[in-house]
């Protein structure tokens, strides 16, 4: 571009921005993409000028940098509601934290715990998933643009300033891998989705039991009638939070079942991505939603926590006050063990 033809570039696409905050821009059927909206826009505004946006660059590395720019952002976004459910499980344990119950292994009774211990293993569940975010995040934070269809572009290209201007932490600077890495990083995102799911998955399964058992309550506001018994009222959320995982898991095996077996560069396979990827964004970031919605309408009943601890619970206890006397543990074990018929 001339410098003339640089300023109509940019007052052309600074006019289409406005009409797209407008609501008057749409993708059509008939257009590839967003980035055939900008260039006919542009040639019809400019004419041979328009022609030129295209220099430099080819709809696969557009589009992959269109994605990286979207996975960017969206991952803060849901780093944001993991952070703002941890406030609302450390309200919860403050709240509740001293009642104690008998925790569970093998879903048996096993030793006292209380609800801070409970609440604490979550909450340290979940910032191991933002240490993990932050890792993707990190490595998605690379721009492709500028590698055209996988074997770079046959012109001098300041691809540092591009990213730089997209906001980039570095670029990436193999063109054959940019594209290989597309369903790679894809799969990589839908491991941090699984591992984010599968907390609020076991999260939800715990307070359901909870539930069963009387220890804890949940408002009308997350729960459902039934509709022939009238004494009911039903956990669906917790149930659809439980069950949400497998769906973002199966995604995750989607992805991993497109990407296996094909050689180095772009296949229009990874087209197929796309939507499994967004859906399992938008399920985890409503699953984050939903249950801290479930934490703020959920109270402890004390008192059948408190029922739950029957005498055996507290047998490791009577183990290890013998061990505290010099009596050797086995000795200390089969002791305890006799006196509750073990």
């Amino acid at each position: 571009f001339s410098d003339e033809e640089l300023r109509m570039v940019e007052e052309a696409l600074d006019e289409l921005l406005r009409e797209f905050e407008k609501g008057n821009v749409r993708i059509r059927p008939q257009d590839e993409d967003c980035h055939t909206v900008i260039e006919n826009f542009l040639v019809d505004k400019l004419g041979k000028i328009g022609e030129k946006i295209h220099t430099g660059r080819s709809r696969n590395d557009q589009v992959l940098t269109a994605l990286r720019l979207y996975y960017k952002d969206v991952l803060s976004q849901i780093e944001k509601k993991i952070e703002e459910l941890i406030e609302e499980i450390e309200d919860f344990s403050e709240k509740y934290g001293k009642v104690r119950f008998a925790g569970i292994t093998h879903t048996r009774k096993a030793m006292p715990t209380d609800f801070k211990t409970w609440s604490g293993a979550l909450i340290d569940a979940l910032y191991d998933d933002i240490e993990f975010l932050r890792f993707v995040r990190k490595v998605i934070d690379r721009s492709p643009l500028g590698t055209g269809a996988g074997y770079g572009i046959p012109m001098e290209l300041d691809r540092e300033l591009a990213a730089k201007e997209l906001g980039f932490g570095e670029v990436q600077k193999n063109p054959i891998y940019v594209q290989s890495s597309r369903g790679k990083y894809d799969l990589l995102i839908h491991q941090l989705l699984s591992q984010i799911s599968i907390d609020l998955n076991r999260a939800a399964s715990d307070l359901i039991l909870m539930g069963f058992l009387g220890m804890v309550e949940h408002s009308k506001e997350i729960t459902t009638g039934s509709s022939i018994m009238p004494q009911k009222r039903n956990p669906d959320v917790l149930e659809i939070v439980r069950a949400l995982h497998h769906r973002i898991h199966s995604n995750s095996v989607m992805v991993m079942g497109v990407i296996s077996n094909m050689v180095m560069g772009y296949h229009r396979d990874y087209q197929l991505l796309k939507k499994a990827t967004f859906e399992s964004i938008d399920l985890v970031s409503d699953m984050l939603e939903a249950m801290k919605i479930v934490f703020e309408n959920t109270r402890v009943n004390e008192k059948a926590c408190e029922a739950t601890l029957s005498d055996e619970i507290f047998a490791t206890q009577e183990v290890y006050e013998l061990v505290r006397k010099g009596v050797p543990f086995r000795e200390a074990y089969r002791r305890v063990a006799k006196k509750y018929g073990g």
